[in-house]
């Protein structure tokens, strides 16, 4: 980690779950250890600071030993709500965002997105699948926190549209697309245990 600049991380785990029965998805158990584990291995070393932004189950996500932070509404109003509660509670220079959902993401695969940001001039670092935006796999300038709470406060919720006010740069992940798949049912949850097995 890059001594000069202190790096904070959240990872999104926030939401309700409507399509995996309401589950709490960090909680939801892949090969036999909860999601929220295999985000945690990915980002905590390169941070300095390590948050958990949930609404639900606050204490179960305590265990884990990081401070969780809840959104500033009880409205489950999407990543935003969750980036603009690390903002608010950042001591780094830079946030790093990532769900909890998806266990294919590794350290070097955040790094990549942090390098790209440090490197460039950009307010906001943002992964690109080669086909689109992944843009809850971003790292990004926390002093936006006061243009993300009037963005919010106008009734948007849109994380794309609000990355794309801004001055960013897109981070090429078109040979490793497939890590950015997220685990939304549990029909998808299985089917990935199961491809895993077997490759």
């Amino acid at each position: 980690m890059n001594t000069q600049t202190k790096i904070t991380g959240v990872i999104l785990a926030g939401g309700l779950a409507r399509r995996m029965n309401h589950q709490d998805k960090g909680l939801v158990r892949y090969h036999g250890i909860a999601l929220i584990n295999y985000a945690i291995t990915a980002i905590a070393p390169l941070v300095s600071q390590l948050l958990i932004n949930a609404n639900r189950n606050q204490d179960e996500y305590k265990q884990w030993g990081f401070p969780v932070i809840a959104d500033q509404t009880a409205n489950f109003d999407g990543p935003l709500a969750g980036i603009l509660t690390a903002m608010l509670n950042c001591t780094g220079d830079i946030l790093v965002v990532m769900p909890c959902d998806s266990p294919l993401i590794k350290s070097e695969h955040l790094q990549k997105i942090i390098s790209t940001l440090q490197e460039s001039k950009s307010q906001i670092a943002v992964a690109h699948d080669g086909e689109k935006l992944q843009p809850v796999f971003l790292a990004v300038n926390p002093d936006l926190k006061h243009d993300l709470q009037a963005y919010l406060n106008s009734g948007e919720r849109k994380l794309e549209n609000w990355i794309k006010r801004h001055d960013f740069v897109t981070v090429d992940f078109s040979n490793a697309a497939t890590i950015f798949l997220n685990l939304n049912t549990l029909s998808e949850l299985s089917a990935l245990e199961k491809s895993s097995l077997q490759s």
